[in-house]
C-alpha cells in the first residue's frame, strides 16, 4: 500500500490574497534575518494584519538550522500558543517551521526525537503555512525536515507526515529579487529533485508526472530566470517546477546525487543545491553504468524534455551532457576542484565523505547501490570531472 501527500497549492500572481481566507487569531512567522532585512515579510503581514490576525516573527533561523535554533524556536511559539505557524524563506526556514510547529504539539521533546513513529497530534494545535522565497527545496509540499546537529557537525533527516504544510503559497512576487548565485543553486536542486524522484526505486505513477514536468519546466527557464531575475514568467515556471519536483521526490525519495551532495556539503559547508547539482551528472552516469532501469527513465525524461532522441542509453547521456551544459550556464561548478578545495585536503576528507553517504537512506533508494569502494570512486572521478566509467 502506497500514499501520495500534498499540500493545497495556491500558485501565480497574487497568490498571497490566499491570506485574506485564513481562519484563526494568531500566526507565529518563522524566517531568517536576510528575509526580513529585503522586506519579504511585509506582504504577508499587512495581509494578516488587515483581516485582522496577530503575528508574531521569529527571524533567528540560519542556513543549515541548527537543533539549538529549534529548541529556542519551540519555547517562543510554546509561549505565543498561535493558530498558524508561518515558514516563509528558503529550504532552511521552511523546515525550521516544520520543527517548531511539532514542538508546539510536543514542547518537551528534544529535536532530534521529531521521528516518523511518533504521534504528534499536531494539527489539533495548529495548522502551518509554507511560502518560498526561493525555487529550489521544494520543502513547501514536502514533510522530511532536515536539521544540522553542530556538535557532531552531521545533518539529521527527521519529521512525520505531519510535517506536510496545510498550504502552500507560490507567488513569484517573492522570488523575483532573487539573485542569480541563489537562482543556480537553487535550480540546480530542482533538477536532481526531479530526476530522482523519477528514477527512484520507491517511485510509483503517481510520482512520476511531477517530476517529468518538473524537469521539463526548469531545463526551459532556469536559464532565463538566471539571466534575468525579472522574467516574471520564467520565475514563476521555476516556482511550480521546483513543488512538482518536491511532490515527486517526497513522494518516493532523493537519489545519490543527494546522499553525496548531503555528505559533500556538510564537510565542506558549500550549499545544498551547488552539492547535488555539482555530483548529479557523475551519479547518474554511475547508473546508466550498470541499470537498465534508470537508463530507461532517463531516456523517457530526455526525449519528453526534447534534448535527444535514438537508443535508450544515447538520450541518457545526452540528458546528462545537457545537465553539466547547463550548470557550466549557470555558474555552478561542474568539478570538487572548481569548488576550490585543495586535493590533499579532499583526501584526508574521503573516509568521511564515504561514511556520511553510506549512512544516507538515498544511498539506498536507487537501482544501483554503491559500496564504499565505489562511492569513494564517485567522490574522487567528482573532482577530477572524470566520467563514471565503472
Amino acid at each position: 500500500m502506497w500514499n501520495f501527500s500534498c499540500p493545497l497549492i495556491v500558485y501565480g500572481e497574487s497568490a498571497l490574497d490566499y491570506l485574506a481566507q485564513v481562519k484563526g487569531k494568531k500566526a507565529f512567522i518563522v524566517t531568517d534575518k536576510n528575509i526580513v532585512k529585503l522586506g519579504l515579510i511585509k506582504p504577508v503581514t499587512d495581509r494578516l494584519g488587515a483581516i485582522p490576525i496577530e503575528w508574531k516573527i521569529f527571524d533567528e533561523v540560519e542556513p543549515e538550522p541548527s537543533l539549538g535554533t529549534i529548541k529556542k524556536g519551540g519555547v517562543a511559539v510554546g509561549q505565543y500558543q498561535p493558530d498558524w505557524v508561518i515558514g516563509i524563506g528558503g529550504g532552511s526556514c521552511m523546515d525550521a517551521a516544520k520543527a517548531i510547529f511539532l514542538l508546539l504539539a510536543r514542547p518537551e521533546l528534544e529535536p532530534e526525537a521529531l521521528s516518523v513513529l511518533e504521534d504528534f497530534n499536531a494539527k489539533a494545535k495548529a495548522k502551518l503555512m509554507a511560502i518560498p522565497t526561493t525555487s529550489g527545496t521544494g520543502a513547501e509540499a514536502t514533510w522530511p525536515v532536515v536539521l544540522t546537529d553542530t556538535k557532531d557537525n552531521r545533518k539529521l533527516g527527521l519529521g512525520t507526515i505531519e510535517c506536510l504544510p496545510d498550504v502552500a503559497l507560490l507567488d513569484p512576487v517573492m522570488v523575483i529579487g532573487m539573485p542569480p548565485q541563489i537562482t543556480g543553486d537553487t535550480g540546480m536542486d530542482v533538477i536532481s529533485q526531479a530526476i530522482e524522484g523519477y528514477t527512484s526505486a520507491w517511485g510509483t505513477s503517481f510520482t512520476l508526472g511531477p517530476g517529468l514536468i518538473a524537469l521539463r519546466l526548469a531545463l526551459e527557464n532556469l536559464p532565463k530566470a538566471y539571466r534575468n531575475g525579472n522574467d516574471l514568467e520564467a520565475r514563476s515556471e521555476m516556482m511550480y517546477a521546483a513543488s512538482m519536483a518536491g511532490t515527486s521526490y517526497g513522494n518516493s525519495m532523493a537519489g545519490l546525487s543527494h546522499s553525496t551532495g548531503h555528505a559533500f556539503g556538510a564537510v565542506y559547508h558549500i550549499p545544498h543545491g551547488r552539492t547535488v547539482g555539482l555530483f548529479l551528472p557523475y551519479t547518474l552516469e554511475y547508473l546508466i553504468n550498470d541499470s537498465e532501469g534508470t537508463t530507461a527513465r532517463l531516456a523517457e525524461m530526455a526525449r519528453y524534455c526534447r534534448v535527444a532522441s535514438g537508443s535508450d542509453k544515447e538520450c541518457a547521456q545526452a540528458l546528462i551532457a545537457r545537465i553539466r551544459a547547463l550548470a557550466k550556464e549557470i555558474g555552478q561548478p561542474l568539478t570538487v576542484r572548481d569548488c576550490g578545495i585543495e586535493k590533499s585536503k579532499y583526501e584526508k576528507s574521503m573516509p568521511d565523505l564515504i561514511e556520511r553517504a553510506l549512512n544516507e537512506i538515498m544511498t539506498m533508494t536507487v537501482t544501483r547501490i554503491p559500496g564504499g569502494e565505489d562511492l569513494g570512486k564517485i567522490f574522487r572521478y567528482a573532482y577530477e570531472g572524470k566520467t563514471i566509467d565503472f
